[in-house]
């Protein structure tokens, strides 16, 4: 990646901002009063010594059978560390054994299904470590060991939360998938794991729809083409689907059988604890490799810095189970905190844009956790869904998955939190596995579009192009120092050279590059400044909350006999952040008409990718901008989709395509190219 280049295109858009038309809140003296962190002296005193802060929030929240050397609280080999070297424990230990003392008949999941009809479930923690015995049994007697990976492709049901915590139990890797990818995915990720077993289920329900999964994996004959041994199917709609004799199982029969006890296996810092596929650069999604210990340690702390999360709350997150925050907010750290947390199946708006602040009201949710572009939706749906409901019970709303916007945020904070509800906005990735960025709910203050800083004992920064950190008001890149947080990636699963290339080759193997834009917006905390998160910076969008890699979409419409060539960017949209955006070249002398060939595209993309990656627009054009090698210039054709200065074009080998292109997406910016007058096109 050409750091410099793109920094300087992408910097073009960001100017200095006057603090003093910012909005800023600050947290009630209730508020700081309940708060388990109120003094912004922790910054100080973590940044003296994060090692020795990250050991004291280790041995506070977390179980060990074996506690690591003191000496050797992280081990430096960049771009390879070892937090907590030596360490053993189970991540599914910590989760529910050492609970049942204390919390027994504490509910650990609530479960709210989305057909209104249907009885809701709740799993106390008692439930939940019983069943997540009997299945680690069912899992070793269908040859499941220690590092065995386990694809698993499943909704929001209870079922999920067992067969992770099961998998966690005898050390083997989860793989889960979001069940909004298609077959073709399940399939690669299966096939890169060398995963020979996939845990399903029969169907669920998705805005009144019944979704049939396995249906779907037989169709694509997923299971043959990667060769799976074994298939177990979770009855969710009871739905009759076909079972091949010897390999397929139905999860309740399975468990009818199983023992009731499973000994936790010893999972040492060096062990991996799950992996979890994410879009990058390339046409093949990537598998992030995580901890236990350190990966627990991290999770655990943010619940407590960022949730404030108390034993008595009831904590929400909307995140699936199949995106990294659905893993560490979603189930492993309310669990490791011993607290109840809801998992609702369906969309946030069925049967109508009210059902989220209905299950608010119903349960008495205490602390809210879900997406700007889900936000956006509702609000977009108008405030007469969200009259007359009780939020009385709310204490703190989170935001996740993308840059909020300030207008998002009032809402959110006006309409949801009522103006009394601290509203932190957290930035992090799939690869660092917790928080890294975000205001604290006792501390404070918490500004409309920006995260905040970076928590206690995360040595974060924003860099130049040279590798300086940027002044006050610069745009630059997000990087993570020495010595790294430690519910970080420990690398990508048979891909050590694109694990160096990915994350550690712009500043050197001694600095983690985000791939994220920044800006320090001059006012700090605890000697720390606040930041705001400009966005992705590389070939990657952000749909829904999302990440989607351009080139897993290419990929997918390349197969097509019509295409020669395919470009894809993020096209802005009001609800989602991004979406697709295709430009297409298709072969000579191809007549098909452009309702058809829009359908075999959008076909094509759901079947290879999933409907989450469905295109918005598709613009057919005889030639792209490529540089001299060859490679597309992405940054033309993003500033025609989204109506902005195209920026030096002399490093394009082609800019008369641009005349065509700009017709075809009746851009009306100021950009003047040579020989075209792109403003009266």
């Amino acid at each position: 990646m050409n750091v410099g280049g793109k920094l300087k295109e992408a910097g073009k858009q960001w100017v200095k901002e006057d603090p003093e038309k910012r909005e800023v809140y600050w947290p009630t003296d209730e508020m700081k009063e309940k708060a388990y962190f109120s003094d912004e002296r922790i910054y100080t005193q973590a940044s003296k010594d994060p090692e020795g802060f990250w050991a004291e929030q280790a041995k506070k929240f977390i179980d060990w059978f074996e506690v690591w050397d003191a000496d050797k609280i992280v081990e430096l080999e960049p771009p390879y560390f070892n937090w907590f070297a030596g360490n053993k424990t189970n991540l599914c230990y910590n989760c529910l054994d050492r609970h049942l003392d204390e919390h027994r008949n504490k509910a650990a999941i609530i479960w709210e299904p989305e057909p209104v009809d249907e009885v809701q479930k709740v799993l106390t923690y008692m439930d939940l470590y019983r069943e997540v015995n009997k299945f680690a049994n069912v899992l070793k007697g269908l040859g499941v060991k220690k590092g065995s990976t386990v694809t698993v492709w499943m909704p929001m049901i209870p079922e999920t939360a067992i067969v992770a915590l099961a998998c966690q139990r005898i050390g083997a890797w989860h793989s889960i998938v979001y069940t909004a990818f298609a077959p073709h995915a399940v399939r690669e990720r299966m096939q890169d794991a060398g995963s020979k077993i996939l845990i399903t289920v029969d169907g669920f329900y998705r805005r009144g729809k019944l979704i049939g999964l396995k249906k779907r994996i037989d169709e694509a004959q997923v299971l043959e083409k990667v060769g799976a041994e074994n298939c177990v199917v979770v009855s969710r709609v009871n739905g009759g689907v076909p079972m091949k004799e010897g390999r397929d199982y139905y999860f309740d029969e399975l468990m009818r059988g199983a023992e009731a006890y499973c000994e936790p296996e010893t999972i040492t810092s060096e062990d991996c604890s799950f992996l979890l596929y994410t879009s990058g650069t390339t046409g093949k999604p990537k598998a992030v490799m995580h901890s236990c210990g350190a990966y627990s340690v991290g999770v655990a702390l943010t619940m407590k810095l960022v949730f404030d999360l108390h034993p008595e709350d009831l904590f929400w997150s909307t995140a699936d189970i199949g995106w990294i925050t659905g893993h560490s907010y979603g189930l492993y750290g309310p669990l490791l905190a011993g607290a109840t947390v809801l998992w609702y199946e369906g969309a946030p708006d069925y049967p109508t844009p009210s059902r989220w602040w209905e299950i608010i009201e119903k349960y008495g949710v205490t602390i809210f956790y879900t997406a700007p572009t889900a936000i956006r939706a509702l609000r977009a749906a108008g405030d007469k869904w969200v009259e007359g409901y009780d939020f009385s019970s709310l204490r703190l709303l989170a935001s996740v998955g993308e840059p909020i916007d300030p207008d998002t945020w009032k809402w959110f904070y006006e309409k949801i939190g009522e103006r009394r509800c601290p509203l932190v906005d957290t930035y992090w990735q799939t690869e660092t596995g917790g928080i890294l960025l975000s205001s604290l709910p006792g501390i404070g203050p918490f500004i409309p579009g920006v995260a905040g800083p970076a928590l206690p004992g995360v040595n974060y920064d924003i860099l130049d192009e040279t590798g300086e950190p940027v002044k006050e008001g610069e745009f630059g890149y997000l990087v993570v120092k020495s010595p790294f947080a430690p519910s970080m990636l420990r690398g990508m699963y048979k891909k050590p050279e694109e694990y160096i290339a990915e994350y550690w080759s712009e500043y050197g193997t001694e600095i983690y590059f985000a791939g994220d834009g920044g800006i320090k917006i001059g006012q700090k905390i605890g000697g720390q400044p606040l930041i705001k998160i400009t966005g992705r910076i590389d070939d990657v969008m952000e749909v829904a909350g999302h990440r989607l890699g351009t080139a897993e979409i290419e990929d997918a419409v390349n197969e097509l006999e019509e295409v020669v060539e395919v470009a894809v960017v993020g096209k802005p949209h009001a609800i989602k952040g991004e979406v697709p955006a295709l430009f297409v070249v298709l072969k000579r002398g191809v007549e098909v008409p452009k309702e058809e060939m829009d359908r075999k595209i959008v076909v094509a993309v759901r079947e290879k990718v999933g409907p989450v990656a469905t295109p918005e627009a598709v613009f057919y054009v005889s030639d792209v901008p490529n540089t001299e090698s060859g490679k597309i210039i992405r940054r033309f054709l993003k500033g025609l989709v989204r109506n902005e200065a195209l920026g030096d074009m002399t490093t394009a080998r082609n800019p008369e395509c641009l005349k065509e292109l700009a017709e075809a997406t009746k851009y009306r910016g100021p950009q003047k190219i040579p020989g075209y007058n792109l403003s009266a096109v």
